[in-house]
């Protein structure tokens, strides 16, 4: 089969390499100069950081996907990082997660006494509920919904607590509010309300303990040029890069093509790589579905004369009101005054990033997507942002910034991203398994999707796994169209 690509991000790429093993002949169309789509770096004057994804999770997931599409682990370096992170709460209290359980246990004993038991039994559950959700839900696609309101699956479903919130089922765990919020804010890596989105989405902060957070040494975005790399070597694929895609063309119920600027290019199949709603723009004849969008960052990016060797790679800081700040974000659709926010700090642990001596700093402040705020004149309230972050953990950072950079949701609608929102559709229950965009998004013959809106979701492992469930239905697809022929 002759298969056209619209979007070269990591659903896209990881698509691309899964298909040309199948034999079948692939192109790429990407209408940005580089390929990557959000994984990319923010470059100045000898220094790099990541713009999107930092946290690598599921790092087994992670290397046996790229192994199956080519990338053997001896391409790249994941470190460990030991400890995890840092929460630092505005009582003053600071709790820090670690990769093994014994040392969790005497941190949650020392900074929360009397929770260690709903600890254990987090883990212990986590474990049980993380076993059904990868085999029963992250490695199947649900194109015919049939397969999945079967018994057996809405056990399954069932089991992961989807009828609770996050919060609701951490504090079957933890009778400290503090507790809770650390065990619920990972829903933010994926642009969920911590107080709504559905339980089933804890194992988020279970696979950090469980199987570790890490770090990509040069850098997440430095996976791109590996799998650019890759792609070259492979005769059945083409890579065409500043191109945009006008129109996907239909005919008699099924894909022919697109339309690009220099004019139509004839395809037996296509895959959308963009964020998911926005692939009504390029079908003006079909009803535009709603979706919920997912929360919005805003991001700052720095050059620093010096490395912070006392603060850990990851640190989260919590405002002085949380639960205001995430209703600021998913309901009241406004700026939040005292927000949350979350630094990263690579150049503890990789000299790669910056000249010699130097660092490089990132941080991200969740805030609304598709809110009215004129980002472009919020220079005050990042200024206070600069502040907090001197006087909570960066001394002196306002004199050791060489350069800084803002990202905002403005920009990430620009784009391509819905309504600017960082991590595609939110995490909603009806957004989320058999409720969310599949692989096979419509009753279109030969029309396929691919990325964080499209089950099984956001994250980078989990748009790779996509990936191979995309592979996976085009050659179930294909196999029923040539018997049927």
């Amino acid at each position: 089969m002759k298969i056209g690509i619209i979007g070269g991000g990591i659903g896209g790429l990881m698509g691309a390499l899964y298909l040309s093993k199948q034999g079948h002949d692939v192109t790429i169309i990407e209408k940005e100069n580089r390929l990557g789509g959000r994984m990319n770096f923010v470059e100045r004057d000898g220094f790099k950081i990541d713009e999107g994804p930092t946290i690598v999770l599921l790092p087994e997931m992670f290397q046996e996907l790229l192994a199956e599409a080519g990338i053997p682990k001896e391409k790249y370096e994941l470190l460990l990082c030991d400890p995890l992170y840092t929460i630092r709460f505005n009582d003053g209290k600071v709790y820090t997660k670690y990769p093994d359980n014994k040392r969790q246990i005497e941190e949650v004993a020392n900074v929360f006494p009397g929770q260690e038991e709903g600890f254990r039994r987090f883990m212990e559950e986590g474990r049980t509920r993380f076993a059904i959700g990868k085999s029963a839900f992250l490695e199947h696609s649900f194109v015919d919904k049939k397969t999945f309101f079967t018994p057996g699956n809405v056990k399954n479903l069932l089991a992961l607590k989807p009828q609770l919130s996050i919060k609701q089922l951490m504090a079957r765990y933890f009778t400290d509010e503090r507790l809770q919020l650390a065990y619920t804010l990972q829903s933010l890596y994926i642009g969920g309300d911590p107080y709504s989105a559905p339980g089933m989405y804890s194992l988020v902060s279970f696979s950090e303990h469980e199987h570790g957070v890490h770090y990509l040494k040069g850098g997440y975005a430095s996976i791109v040029p590996l799998l650019e790399e890759k792609l070259l070597t492979l005769s059945n694929v083409t890579v065409r890069k500043g191109q945009k895609v006008k129109q996907i063309l239909l005919g008699n119920g099924k894909a022919t093509g697109v339309e690009l600027e220099s004019g139509r290019e004839d395809f037996d199949a296509v895959v959308y790589n963009g964020d998911f709603p926005t692939v009504s723009r390029l079908l003006p004849e079909r009803k535009k579905k709603k979706f919920v969008p997912s929360s919005a960052c805003v991001l700052l990016y720095f050059g620093l004369n010096q490395v912070y060797d006392e603060v850990n790679v990851h640190q989260f800081f919590i405002g002085n009101d949380y639960a205001k700040h995430m209703k600021d974000v998913f309901t009241d659709k406004q700026k939040p005054e005292d927000p949350a926010f979350y630094t990263f700090h690579p150049s503890k642990i990789d000299d790669s990033l910056a000249p010699e001596g130097k660092g490089v700093l990132y941080t991200l402040i969740p805030v609304p997507a598709g809110s009215d705020v004129d980002w472009a004149n919020e220079k005050e309230w990042i200024d206070g942002v600069v502040v907090r972050m001197e006087e909570l953990s960066f001394p002196g950072l306002k004199d050791a910034i060489e350069w800084m950079e803002v990202r905002t949701p403005t920009d990430a609608e620009t784009f391509g991203l819905f309504r600017g929102g960082s991590f595609g559709i939110g995490p909603t229950l009806l957004q989320s398994g058999v409720f969310r965009p599949q692989v096979k998004p419509f009753d279109v013959k030969g029309l396929y999707a691919v990325g964080a809106s499209v089950h099984p979701g956001g994250g980078i492992p989990i748009v790779m796994q996509g990936a191979k469930l995309l592979a996976e239905q085009i050659e179930r697809d294909s196999l029923s169209e040539r018997r049927g022929s």
